[in-house]
Parts: C-alpha cells; sequence; structure tokens
C-alpha cells in the first residue's frame, strides 16, 4: 500500500513538469496523467479483490436485505435527522418536523398562469 502512495505523490508531483513541457504539450501531460492514474486504480482494485470476494458473501446475505428493507420503509434520507442511539441499543432514525407528511408524495407548485413543472 505504501509503494501505492508514494506513486500518487510522485505522479501529483511530476504532472506540472509534464504540462509545462514546450514539446509534449498539455494535451501530453493529462495523456500521461490519466494513463497513471488508470494504472493506480487497476493496482488499489487487483490488491483489494481478495477482500473484496471476501466479504461478498456477508454483503449478500446481510447488508443486501437490509438496505432493501430501508429502502421500503424510508421515503427521501433528507426528511429525516441523523440516527440516535439509545441507552439500551436501540437506533432511532426520527423524521425531521419539515418533512412532508409520510406515505404521501409533495403536491407541485403551481405557477402564476397554472404551468406546473414536474
Amino acid at each position: 500500500m505504501r509503494h501505492v502512495l508514494f506513486l500518487t505523490a510522485a505522479l501529483s508531483l511530476s504532472t506540472p513538469a509534464v504540462a509545462q513541457d514546450d514539446s509534449g504539450g498539455l494535451r501530453d501531460g493529462l495523456g500521461l496523467l490519466g494513463e497513471g492514474s488508470r494504472m493506480i486504480l487497476e493496482g488499489l482494485l487487483n490488491e483489494m479483490r481478495p477482500m473484496l470476494e471476501e466479504v461478498q458473501p456477508f454483503l449478500e446475505e446481510e447488508v443486501v436485505p437490509m438496505l432493501e428493507r430501508m429502502g421500503e420503509i424510508v421515503d427521501d434520507l433528507s426528511h429525516y435527522e441523523l440516527p440516535e442511539r439509545l441507552p439500551n441499543g436501540d437506533i432511532l432514525i426520527r423524521r425531521s418536523p419539515e418533512a412532508p407528511p409520510f406515505g404521501r408524495e409533495p403536491l407541485p407548485e403551481v405557477g402564476e398562469g397554472g404551468e406546473v413543472e414536474l
């Protein structure tokens, strides 16, 4: 992991020199930066792949069903306050007082000429 961070730092420090080179031009410098970024991301993915494969069953069996259920009972996350943990371990997610009534979509605003923006 250290070599990835070192490579990222080296690329970011060398970019201005490449971009200012009159013979290669800015386009070549940006192309090299894009290629270097792609190589870094591929390296990270290759290093993380075993860990991702290890946690995949847990995600599929535990996390995905929980998120699907939350999506069924929570309409819009912006209508809720931050979760709160009670002393007994329960977690409350309170609906914001400014949120529209639950289960009903807010009515669209009607313009002066009766226009409704969808």
